[in-house]
C-alpha cells in the first residue's frame, strides 16, 4: 500500500506547488493532492504492484522474525537450565540471527522506499499537469493543496474541495499511465481569410 507519509514528501520535494496557480484573488479551489493521488487508478495499480512485488520478501522477514521470537523464548525459560555451552550458543545464535534480520529488514526498507519515490515521482507530475488543466478550464485563479503541510490553509470548506474531480479527469486523461497529450496549439489564420468576430466582453461579477 502507498505509505502516506512518503506521498508527502514526494509532495514537499516540489515546493510548494499546491499554490502554484495563485496569481491573485478570485476563484479558489481545495485540492487533496495526497488522497488525489492514492485515488487514482494508476495511483491503485501502483499500489498493487509494489504489494505483489515485495509480498514475498515480507512474508520471508515475518517467518525469520517468528523463528528468532521462539528462540528468545526459548532462552527465556529454559535458558538457566542448559549447560553452560549450549546456553552460550544459543546466545551466539539469537545475536546472530538478529544482527542479520535487522541488515535485511532495513534494506529491504529502502527498496521499497526507493521503489515507492519513483513511483509517486512519475504520478505527482502527471497530477500536477492535470490539477492546472483543471484550473484553467474551470476559472481558477488559486488551487491549494490541503494535504501538503506547507501550504498556509487555515480553513477550507468542503464545497470548494475539488480532489474527486480531479481524480475523475486524471483517469478520463490518462492512458496506461501516459500524462495527456497538451491541445495543438491555434493554426495562424491564412492572409486575407475573414477573422471571426471576437466574443463579446463579460460583464464583471
Amino acid at each position: 500500500m502507498l505509505n502516506k507519509m512518503l506521498v508527502a514528501a514526494a509532495l514537499a520535494s516540489f515546493g510548494g506547488t499546491g499554490a502554484a496557480f495563485a496569481q491573485a484573488a478570485g476563484k479558489v479551489a481545495v485540492v487533496s493532492v495526497q488522497g488525489a493521488i492514492v485515488g487514482t487508478k494508476d495511483g491503485q495499480k501502483a499500489a498493487a504492484d509494489l504489494e505483489a512485488k515485495f509480498a514475498p520478501k515480507r512474508k520471508d522477514i515475518e517467518t525469520r522474525q517468528n523463528e528468532l521470537t521462539q528462540l528468545e523464548d526459548q532462552m527465556r525459560k529454559g535458558g538457566p537450565l542448559l549447560a553452560e555451552e549450549k546456553r552460550n550458543q544459543l546466545t551466539r545464535d539469537i545475536d546472530e540471527k538478529r544482527k542479520r534480520l535487522n541488515r535485511d529488514i532495513q534494506d529491504a526498507q529502502e527498496e521499497v522506499d526507493q521503489e515507492q519515490q519513483r513511483a509517486l515521482n512519475g504520478l505527482l507530475q502527471r497530477m500536477l499537469a492535470v490539477i492546472e488543466k483543471y484550473s484553467k478550464d474551470n476559472g481558477y485563479t488559486m488551487v491549494l493543496d490541503v494535504s501538503n503541510p506547507n501550504t498556509p490553509v487555515l480553513y477550507a470548506s468542503s464545497a470548494i474541495d475539488v480532489t474527486s474531480d480531479v481524480i475523475s479527469l486524471y483517469d478520463k486523461t490518462s492512458s496506461g499511465g501516459a500524462p495527456a497529450a497538451p491541445p495543438a496549439p491555434a493554426k495562424p489564420a491564412a492572409p486575407g481569410a475573414v477573422k471571426p468576430a471576437a466574443p463579446a466582453a463579460s460583464a464583471p461579477k
